[in-house]
Protein backbone atom coordinates (compact mmCIF):
# COMPACT_ATOMS: atom_id res chain seq x y z
CA UNK A 1 0.00 0.00 0.00
CA UNK A 2 1.41 3.41 -1.16
CA UNK A 3 0.46 6.98 0.54
CA UNK A 4 -0.06 9.91 -1.41
CA UNK A 5 0.22 13.53 -0.66
CA UNK A 6 -2.00 15.92 -2.20
CA UNK A 7 -3.73 19.53 -2.78
CA UNK A 8 -6.61 19.50 -4.49
CA UNK A 9 -10.15 21.50 -4.89
CA UNK A 10 -13.48 20.64 -3.70
CA UNK A 11 -16.70 21.29 -5.36
CA UNK A 12 -16.93 24.60 -3.66
CA UNK A 13 -13.46 25.89 -4.84
CA UNK A 14 -11.67 25.15 -1.20
CA UNK A 15 -8.39 24.49 -1.90
CA UNK A 16 -8.26 20.54 0.34
CA UNK A 17 -4.69 18.96 1.85
CA UNK A 18 -4.24 15.71 2.81
CA UNK A 19 -2.77 12.06 2.67
CA UNK A 20 -4.26 9.15 0.95
CA UNK A 21 -3.46 5.22 0.80
CA UNK A 22 -3.78 3.43 -2.37
CA UNK A 23 -2.32 0.59 -4.26
CA UNK A 24 -1.23 2.78 -6.76
CA UNK A 25 -1.82 6.21 -9.03
CA UNK A 26 -4.36 5.02 -10.68
CA UNK A 27 -6.51 3.59 -7.85
CA UNK A 28 -5.70 6.56 -5.79
CA UNK A 29 -6.96 9.38 -8.15
CA UNK A 30 -10.46 6.73 -8.45
CA UNK A 31 -10.84 7.79 -4.97
CA UNK A 32 -9.92 10.97 -5.00
CA UNK A 33 -12.87 11.47 -7.45
CA UNK A 34 -15.21 9.70 -5.49
CA UNK A 35 -14.63 11.81 -2.68
CA UNK A 36 -15.36 14.45 -5.61
CA UNK A 37 -11.71 16.47 -5.28
CA UNK A 38 -10.13 17.89 -8.42
CA UNK A 39 -6.96 16.87 -8.07
CA UNK A 40 -4.15 19.99 -8.67
CA UNK A 41 -0.70 18.47 -7.41
CA UNK A 42 0.24 15.28 -5.81
CA UNK A 43 3.27 13.04 -4.92
CA UNK A 44 3.76 9.81 -3.74
CA UNK A 45 5.48 9.63 -0.41
CA UNK A 46 8.86 7.15 0.00
CA UNK A 47 10.82 6.60 2.82
CA UNK A 48 9.27 9.50 4.96
CA UNK A 49 9.90 12.12 1.76
CA UNK A 50 7.83 12.87 -0.88
CA UNK A 51 8.79 12.04 -4.74
CA UNK A 52 7.08 15.30 -6.63
CA UNK A 53 5.51 15.06 -9.81
CA UNK A 54 7.01 16.63 -13.37
CA UNK A 55 4.66 18.72 -15.13
CA UNK A 56 4.72 18.96 -18.90
CA UNK A 57 4.63 22.57 -20.31
CA UNK A 58 2.28 23.79 -22.74
CA UNK A 59 5.66 23.41 -24.99
CA UNK A 60 6.69 20.06 -24.06
CA UNK A 61 2.54 18.99 -24.54
CA UNK A 62 2.55 20.37 -28.68
CA UNK A 63 6.10 19.07 -28.70
CA UNK A 64 5.04 15.58 -27.95
CA UNK A 65 1.62 15.59 -29.60
CA UNK A 66 3.22 16.86 -32.58
CA UNK A 67 5.73 13.88 -32.59
CA UNK A 68 3.16 11.61 -31.92
CA UNK A 69 0.91 12.95 -34.56
CA UNK A 70 3.80 12.95 -37.56
CA UNK A 71 4.85 9.24 -35.98
CA UNK A 72 0.82 7.73 -36.15
CA UNK A 73 0.12 9.13 -39.43
CA UNK A 74 3.56 7.92 -40.90
CA UNK A 75 2.34 4.44 -39.77
CA UNK A 76 3.93 3.73 -36.88
CA UNK A 77 2.05 1.56 -33.99
CA UNK A 78 1.21 3.44 -30.91
CA UNK A 79 3.79 1.09 -28.83
CA UNK A 80 6.80 1.86 -31.08
CA UNK A 81 5.79 5.73 -30.94
CA UNK A 82 5.86 5.86 -27.44
CA UNK A 83 8.76 4.09 -27.41
CA UNK A 84 10.95 6.85 -29.37
CA UNK A 85 8.88 9.68 -27.25
CA UNK A 86 10.81 7.81 -24.44
CA UNK A 87 14.07 7.96 -25.74
CA UNK A 88 13.89 11.64 -27.31
CA UNK A 89 13.19 13.29 -23.45
CA UNK A 90 15.74 15.01 -22.16
CA UNK A 91 14.59 15.52 -19.00
CA UNK A 92 15.05 12.22 -16.13
CA UNK A 93 11.63 13.01 -14.61
CA UNK A 94 9.93 13.51 -18.06
CA UNK A 95 11.62 10.22 -19.39
CA UNK A 96 10.49 8.19 -16.43
CA UNK A 97 6.95 8.90 -17.27
CA UNK A 98 7.31 7.93 -20.82
CA UNK A 99 8.95 4.89 -19.57
CA UNK A 100 6.19 3.94 -17.18
CA UNK A 101 3.64 4.83 -20.10
CA UNK A 102 5.59 2.76 -22.43
CA UNK A 103 5.73 -0.19 -20.77
CA UNK A 104 1.85 -0.08 -19.26
CA UNK A 105 1.00 0.32 -23.54
CA UNK A 106 2.85 -2.57 -23.96
CA UNK A 107 1.15 -4.48 -21.31
CA UNK A 108 -1.94 -3.90 -22.91
CA UNK A 109 -3.54 -0.79 -20.84
CA UNK A 110 -5.47 2.20 -23.29
CA UNK A 111 -3.15 5.23 -23.89
CA UNK A 112 -5.34 7.01 -22.10
CA UNK A 113 -5.36 4.81 -19.30
CA UNK A 114 -2.14 5.55 -18.72
CA UNK A 115 -2.36 8.99 -18.90
CA UNK A 116 -4.96 9.00 -16.42
CA UNK A 117 -2.20 7.24 -14.01
CA UNK A 118 -0.39 10.31 -14.41
CA UNK A 119 -2.62 13.22 -14.63
CA UNK A 120 -0.50 15.33 -11.91
CA UNK A 121 2.00 15.49 -15.77
CA UNK A 122 -0.68 15.73 -18.42
CA UNK A 123 -3.98 17.78 -18.19
CA UNK A 124 -7.46 16.51 -18.34
CA UNK A 125 -8.47 17.90 -20.97
CA UNK A 126 -5.36 15.81 -22.82
CA UNK A 127 -6.30 12.88 -21.17
CA UNK A 128 -10.59 13.37 -22.70
CA UNK A 129 -9.38 14.09 -25.81
CA UNK A 130 -6.70 10.67 -25.97
CA UNK A 131 -9.54 9.09 -24.63
CA UNK A 132 -12.02 10.24 -27.38
CA UNK A 133 -9.67 9.64 -30.08
CA UNK A 134 -8.86 5.59 -29.39
CA UNK A 135 -12.91 4.91 -28.78
CA UNK A 136 -12.98 6.65 -32.01
CA UNK A 137 -9.92 4.96 -34.01
CA UNK A 138 -8.78 8.51 -34.95
CA UNK A 139 -5.90 9.13 -32.45
CA UNK A 140 -3.87 10.45 -34.92
CA UNK A 141 -6.01 13.91 -35.87
CA UNK A 142 -6.71 13.84 -32.04
CA UNK A 143 -2.74 14.23 -31.54
CA UNK A 144 -2.63 16.54 -34.32
CA UNK A 145 -5.29 19.06 -32.95
CA UNK A 146 -3.48 18.75 -29.60
CA UNK A 147 -0.24 20.00 -31.14
CA UNK A 148 -2.13 22.50 -32.34
CA UNK A 149 -4.05 23.53 -29.25
CA UNK A 150 -1.15 23.68 -27.27
CA UNK A 151 0.92 25.52 -29.35
CA UNK A 152 -1.38 27.96 -29.90
CA UNK A 153 -1.87 28.12 -25.77
CA UNK A 154 2.15 28.55 -25.33
CA UNK A 155 2.16 31.38 -28.58
CA UNK A 156 -0.64 33.13 -26.07
CA UNK A 157 1.45 32.71 -23.52
CA UNK A 158 4.73 33.44 -24.95
CA UNK A 159 2.70 37.09 -26.84
CA UNK A 160 1.89 37.88 -22.62
CA UNK A 161 5.61 37.56 -21.35
CA UNK A 162 6.91 39.37 -24.40
CA UNK A 163 4.25 42.26 -24.03
CA UNK A 164 5.09 42.48 -20.22
CA UNK A 165 8.42 42.69 -20.76
CA UNK A 166 8.53 46.54 -21.15
CA UNK A 167 5.98 47.86 -18.36
CA UNK A 168 8.01 45.47 -15.93
CA UNK A 169 11.39 47.65 -16.94
CA UNK A 170 9.31 50.39 -16.51
CA UNK A 171 8.04 49.57 -12.95
CA UNK A 172 11.53 48.89 -11.71
CA UNK A 173 12.66 52.15 -13.36
CA UNK A 174 10.04 53.78 -11.34
CA UNK A 175 11.09 51.47 -7.57
CA UNK A 176 14.58 52.61 -8.35
CA UNK A 177 13.93 56.47 -9.18
CA UNK A 178 11.42 56.77 -6.25
CA UNK A 179 14.22 55.44 -4.00
CA UNK A 180 17.08 57.61 -5.49
CA UNK A 181 14.38 60.78 -4.89
CA UNK A 182 14.01 60.08 -1.63
CA UNK A 183 17.39 58.28 0.00
CA UNK A 184 19.59 61.15 -1.76
CA UNK A 185 18.18 64.03 -3.63
CA UNK A 186 15.80 64.95 -0.13
CA UNK A 187 18.30 64.85 2.59
CA UNK A 188 20.19 67.42 0.74
CA UNK A 189 17.52 70.06 0.61
CA UNK A 190 16.15 68.83 3.55
CA UNK A 191 19.05 70.02 5.90
CA UNK A 192 18.70 73.32 4.38
CA UNK A 193 15.96 73.92 6.67
CA UNK A 194 17.68 75.41 9.95
CA UNK A 195 14.32 74.95 11.92
CA UNK A 196 12.56 71.67 10.27
CA UNK A 197 8.68 73.27 11.79
CA UNK A 198 9.85 75.74 9.08
CA UNK A 199 8.74 73.16 6.71
CA UNK A 200 5.46 73.28 4.27
CA UNK A 201 3.23 70.46 5.19
CA UNK A 202 4.17 68.49 2.15
CA UNK A 203 7.77 68.70 2.84
CA UNK A 204 7.44 67.30 6.29
CA UNK A 205 5.78 64.31 4.64
CA UNK A 206 8.71 63.93 2.01
CA UNK A 207 10.86 64.17 4.83
CA UNK A 208 9.08 61.79 7.23
CA UNK A 209 9.30 59.00 4.25
CA UNK A 210 13.08 59.77 3.41
CA UNK A 211 13.57 58.91 6.92
CA UNK A 212 11.99 55.91 6.99
CA UNK A 213 13.42 54.76 3.74
CA UNK A 214 17.00 55.55 4.96
CA UNK A 215 16.83 54.67 8.46
CA UNK A 216 13.99 52.01 8.21
CA UNK A 217 14.09 50.06 5.06
CA UNK A 218 13.51 46.81 6.83
CA UNK A 219 10.01 47.22 7.66
CA UNK A 220 9.36 48.09 4.33
CA UNK A 221 10.47 44.76 2.96
CA UNK A 222 8.60 43.38 6.08
CA UNK A 223 5.27 45.00 4.89
CA UNK A 224 5.59 44.37 1.04
CA UNK A 225 6.35 40.48 2.11
CA UNK A 226 3.86 40.24 4.48
CA UNK A 227 0.95 41.96 2.21
CA UNK A 228 2.24 38.95 -0.70
CA UNK A 229 1.56 36.29 1.66
CA UNK A 230 -1.75 37.95 2.57
CA UNK A 231 -2.82 38.61 -0.76
CA UNK A 232 -2.35 35.12 -1.69
CA UNK A 233 -3.65 33.66 1.30
CA UNK A 234 -6.83 35.75 1.12
CA UNK A 235 -6.92 34.45 -2.59
CA UNK A 236 -7.41 30.99 -1.88
CA UNK A 237 -10.97 31.85 -0.17
CA UNK A 238 -13.94 31.20 -2.69
CA UNK A 239 -15.77 34.51 -1.51
CA UNK A 240 -12.63 36.41 -2.40
CA UNK A 241 -11.36 34.55 -5.37
CA UNK A 242 -14.84 34.79 -6.51
CA UNK A 243 -15.15 38.58 -6.45
CA UNK A 244 -11.59 39.25 -7.90
CA UNK A 245 -12.35 36.65 -11.17
CA UNK A 246 -15.24 38.61 -11.28
CA UNK A 247 -13.98 41.95 -11.08
CA UNK A 248 -11.25 40.63 -14.00
CA UNK A 249 -14.34 39.55 -16.08
CA UNK A 250 -15.88 42.67 -15.42
CA UNK A 251 -13.48 45.38 -14.60
CA UNK A 252 -13.79 48.66 -16.55
CA UNK A 253 -11.39 49.14 -19.41
CA UNK A 254 -10.08 46.07 -18.92
CA UNK A 255 -12.85 43.46 -18.95
CA UNK A 256 -13.81 43.52 -22.49
CA UNK A 257 -10.20 42.30 -23.02
CA UNK A 258 -9.79 39.84 -21.08
CA UNK A 259 -13.89 38.64 -22.28
CA UNK A 260 -12.20 38.34 -25.99
CA UNK A 261 -8.85 36.24 -24.25
CA UNK A 262 -11.30 33.87 -22.40
CA UNK A 263 -13.91 33.68 -25.74
CA UNK A 264 -10.91 32.90 -27.87
CA UNK A 265 -10.01 30.04 -25.33
CA UNK A 266 -12.89 28.39 -24.57
CA UNK A 267 -13.64 28.70 -28.10
CA UNK A 268 -10.61 26.71 -29.56
CA UNK A 269 -11.22 24.12 -26.65
CA UNK A 270 -14.79 23.39 -27.23
CA UNK A 271 -13.89 23.17 -30.98
CA UNK A 272 -11.17 20.02 -30.19
CA UNK A 273 -13.66 18.40 -27.25
CA UNK A 274 -16.74 18.93 -29.75
CA UNK A 275 -15.52 17.90 -33.12
CA UNK A 276 -13.95 14.83 -31.48
CA UNK A 277 -17.37 13.36 -30.66
CA UNK A 278 -16.91 14.13 -26.46
CA UNK A 279 -20.51 14.55 -25.01
CA UNK A 280 -21.50 17.85 -25.06
CA UNK A 281 -22.13 18.20 -20.92
CA UNK A 282 -18.79 17.21 -20.78
CA UNK A 283 -17.09 19.28 -23.30
CA UNK A 284 -18.68 22.45 -20.96
CA UNK A 285 -17.19 21.40 -18.42
CA UNK A 286 -13.50 20.72 -19.28
CA UNK A 287 -13.80 23.67 -21.86
CA UNK A 288 -14.80 26.08 -18.71
CA UNK A 289 -12.11 24.70 -16.44
CA UNK A 290 -9.64 26.18 -19.13
CA UNK A 291 -10.59 29.08 -18.20
CA UNK A 292 -9.46 28.62 -14.71
CA UNK A 293 -11.99 31.35 -13.43
CA UNK A 294 -14.54 30.61 -10.58
CA UNK A 295 -16.98 33.09 -11.87
CA UNK A 296 -17.08 31.73 -14.98
CA UNK A 297 -17.12 27.92 -13.76
CA UNK A 298 -20.39 28.88 -11.32
CA UNK A 299 -22.34 30.66 -14.15
CA UNK A 300 -20.93 27.28 -16.03
CA UNK A 301 -22.91 25.14 -13.70
CA UNK A 302 -26.05 26.39 -14.61
CA UNK A 303 -25.13 26.12 -18.06
CA UNK A 304 -24.60 22.55 -17.93
CA UNK A 305 -27.39 22.23 -15.52
CA UNK A 306 -29.72 23.79 -18.60
CA UNK A 307 -28.15 21.98 -21.72
CA UNK A 308 -29.09 18.66 -19.73
CA UNK A 309 -32.53 19.83 -19.59
CA UNK A 310 -32.88 19.79 -23.26
CA UNK A 311 -32.45 24.06 -22.88
CA UNK A 312 -30.08 25.21 -26.15
CA UNK A 313 -26.31 26.43 -25.57
CA UNK A 314 -26.64 29.17 -27.19
CA UNK A 315 -29.44 30.47 -24.76
CA UNK A 316 -27.72 29.22 -21.90
CA UNK A 317 -24.66 30.71 -22.87
CA UNK A 318 -26.25 34.09 -23.37
CA UNK A 319 -27.95 34.50 -19.59
CA UNK A 320 -24.27 33.93 -18.47
CA UNK A 321 -23.56 37.22 -19.88
CA UNK A 322 -19.82 36.25 -20.08
CA UNK A 323 -19.45 36.31 -23.84
CA UNK A 324 -19.95 39.04 -26.31
CA UNK A 325 -23.40 38.56 -28.22
CA UNK A 326 -21.51 38.19 -31.63
CA UNK A 327 -20.22 34.52 -29.90
CA UNK A 328 -23.31 33.66 -28.76
CA UNK A 329 -24.64 34.46 -32.34
CA UNK A 330 -22.19 32.29 -33.99
CA UNK A 331 -23.55 29.14 -31.72
CA UNK A 332 -27.30 29.77 -32.45
CA UNK A 333 -26.00 29.63 -36.19
CA UNK A 334 -23.47 26.33 -35.51
CA UNK A 335 -26.66 24.49 -33.98
CA UNK A 336 -29.09 25.44 -36.43
CA UNK A 337 -27.07 24.48 -38.77
CA UNK A 338 -25.88 21.68 -37.46
CA UNK A 339 -21.89 22.86 -38.19
CA UNK A 340 -21.36 23.66 -34.47
CA UNK A 341 -17.54 21.68 -34.80
CA UNK A 342 -16.96 23.53 -38.00
CA UNK A 343 -18.01 26.95 -36.70
CA UNK A 344 -16.75 26.93 -33.74
CA UNK A 345 -13.16 25.74 -35.35
CA UNK A 346 -13.23 29.43 -37.67
CA UNK A 347 -14.57 31.95 -34.59
CA UNK A 348 -11.68 30.45 -32.46
CA UNK A 349 -9.21 31.54 -35.38
CA UNK A 350 -11.25 34.80 -35.50
CA UNK A 351 -11.02 35.34 -31.73
CA UNK A 352 -7.35 34.31 -31.22
CA UNK A 353 -6.29 37.50 -33.25
CA UNK A 354 -8.48 39.63 -31.33
CA UNK A 355 -7.06 38.05 -27.79
CA UNK A 356 -3.31 38.34 -29.34
CA UNK A 357 -4.87 42.26 -30.10
CA UNK A 358 -6.39 42.17 -26.57
CA UNK A 359 -3.16 41.10 -24.90
CA UNK A 360 -1.62 44.31 -26.64
CA UNK A 361 -3.88 46.81 -25.29
CA UNK A 362 -3.73 45.45 -21.76
CA UNK A 363 -0.02 45.68 -21.70
CA UNK A 364 -0.26 49.32 -23.39
CA UNK A 365 -3.26 50.47 -20.65
CA UNK A 366 -0.61 49.56 -17.92
CA UNK A 367 2.34 51.62 -19.80
CA UNK A 368 0.65 55.39 -19.47
CA UNK A 369 -0.37 54.22 -15.56
CA UNK A 370 3.48 53.82 -14.72
CA UNK A 371 4.49 57.16 -16.12
CA UNK A 372 1.94 58.82 -14.71
CA UNK A 373 2.59 57.10 -11.34
CA UNK A 374 6.90 58.30 -11.79
CA UNK A 375 5.30 61.64 -13.16
CA UNK A 376 3.34 61.96 -9.98
CA UNK A 377 5.78 61.21 -7.51
CA UNK A 378 8.99 63.39 -8.80
CA UNK A 379 6.23 66.35 -9.29
CA UNK A 380 5.73 66.09 -5.55
CA UNK A 381 9.66 65.59 -4.76
CA UNK A 382 10.22 68.85 -6.84
CA UNK A 383 7.40 71.02 -4.97
CA UNK A 384 8.68 69.65 -1.88
CA UNK A 385 12.18 70.65 -2.14
CA UNK A 386 11.09 73.83 -4.13
CA UNK A 387 10.58 76.43 -0.77
CA UNK A 388 14.22 75.18 0.02
CA UNK A 389 15.78 75.73 -2.67
CA UNK A 390 13.92 79.03 -3.37
CA UNK A 391 15.00 79.80 0.59
CA UNK A 392 18.80 79.06 -0.11
CA UNK A 393 18.64 81.09 -4.05
CA UNK A 394 17.05 84.13 -1.53
CA UNK A 395 19.99 83.80 0.99
CA UNK A 396 22.78 83.85 -1.61
CA UNK A 397 21.35 86.97 -3.36
CA UNK A 398 21.20 88.77 -0.14
CA UNK A 399 24.35 87.67 0.49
Amino acid sequence: MKSYSYIAQDARGKQVKGKANAENEQEFLEKMKERGLFIKDYAEETGGSSRSIYKFSTKELAFCCRQLSAMLTSGLTLVKSIDIMRNEQDNDKAKAIWQDIYENVQKGESFSATLEMHRGSFPDFLISMVGAGEASGSLDVIMTRMSEQYAKENKLMNTVKGAMVYPIILAVLCVVVVIFLFTFIMPTFIDMYENPDDMPALTKIMAAISNFLRHQWYLLIIIVVGLFFAIRYALKAPNIRYKVDRMILKGPGWGPLVTKIYTARFARTLSSLYSSGIPMVECLQRASAVLGNMYVDEKFEDVVDEVKQGETLSSAITRTEIFESMFCSVIYVGEESGALDSILEKTSEYYEEESDSAVERLVHMVEPVMLIFMGIIIGMVVVGIYPALYGSMESIENE
